[in-house]
C-alpha cells in the first residue's frame, strides 16, 4: 500500500512533556523522512474549542473556519495518525469534541438518499488507514480481564470505520507512569517502525 501525499496527525494531551508528546514527535519525523506531507495539530496547544454548538449539528451548517480548515484537511488526507492518552477508557474531552465537530456529515460521512440518519452511513474519507498511538498506567491484562479495552471499539468500529477507514491499527504503551528510559526509547523506536510499515515511502 502506497501513500503519496498529506497525513493528518491529531495529538491530544495537555502536557508538553508528556511521552503523548514524544509518540507525536516521533510519528512526525518518521512520517517526514519517508516524504509524507503532515498535517499536524496539537489541540490543546491551539486551544481547539471542543464544544458543539446546537447550531452546528445540521449537515448544512455554517461552521467556524477553524472547524472548516481540520475539516478540510482531514477529507483530503490519505492517513490518519492520532495520538492520545486513555482516561476513562475515552479519549480527552478535546479529542472527543473534535471527533463531534470535524467528523460530520458530508464531510466524514453520508446518509444514503431516503435515509433519514436511521440506516448505515457511507463512509466518507479518502484515508485508506489510520494508526491510534495510546498510553496507559493499566497493566494490559487489567485492561482486557476488567475494562475489555473500550477504546479499541470505539476508534476501530465506532468511528474510523464508520467514516470509511479500511484499515485502523491501534497501540497502547504502559504503564507510562512506572517506565524506564529504555522502555520510552523502545516504544518510540516501535511507532517509527509502525509508521513506515503503515505508510510507506
Amino acid at each position: 500500500m502506497e501513500f503519496n501525499v498529506n497525513i493528518s496527525l491529531i495529538l491530544a494531551h495537555p502536557d508538553p512533556g508528556s511521552f503523548n508528546h514524544a509518540i507525536a514527535a516521533a510519528a512526525a519525523q518518521e512520517l517526514a523522512r519517508l516524504g509524507h506531507v503532515v498535517l499536524f495539530h496539537d489541540l490543546y496547544a491551539e486551544g481547539f474549542d471542543p464544544v458543539l454548538p446546537a447550531g452546528e449539528i445540521p449537515a448544512d451548517s455554517p461552521l467556524p473556519e477553524s472547524v472548516r480548515a481540520h475539516g478540510r484537511e482531514i477529507a483530503r488526507s490519505d492517513g490518519i495518525v492520532i495520538v492520545h492518552p486513555d482516561w476513562w477508557g475515552q479519549p480527552p474531552a478535546i479529542l472527543k469534541g473534535w471527533v463531534d465537530r470535524v467528523l460530520r456529515p458530508g464531510v466524514a460521512y453520508e446518509f444514503l438518499e431516503g435515509d433519514g440518519g436511521e440506516g448505515i452511513p457511507r463512509g466518507l474519507l479518502k484515508a485508506r488507514a489510520a494508526v491510534v498511538f495510546n498510553t496507559s498506567n493499566t497493566p494490559a491484562e487489567r485492561e482486557a480481564a476488567v475494562f475489555g479495552d473500550p477504546l479499541e471499539t470505539l476508534w476501530k468500529a465506532c468511528i474510523l470505520e464508520f467514516c470509511g477507514v479500511a484499515r485502523v491499527t491501534r497501540k497502547m504503551f504502559g504503564v507510562i507512569v512506572t517506565s524506564t528510559p529504555e522502555n520510552r526509547e523502545r516504544w518510540l523506536s516501535e511507532v517509527r517502525m509502525m509508521i513506515a510499515e503503515i505508510f510507506p515511502a
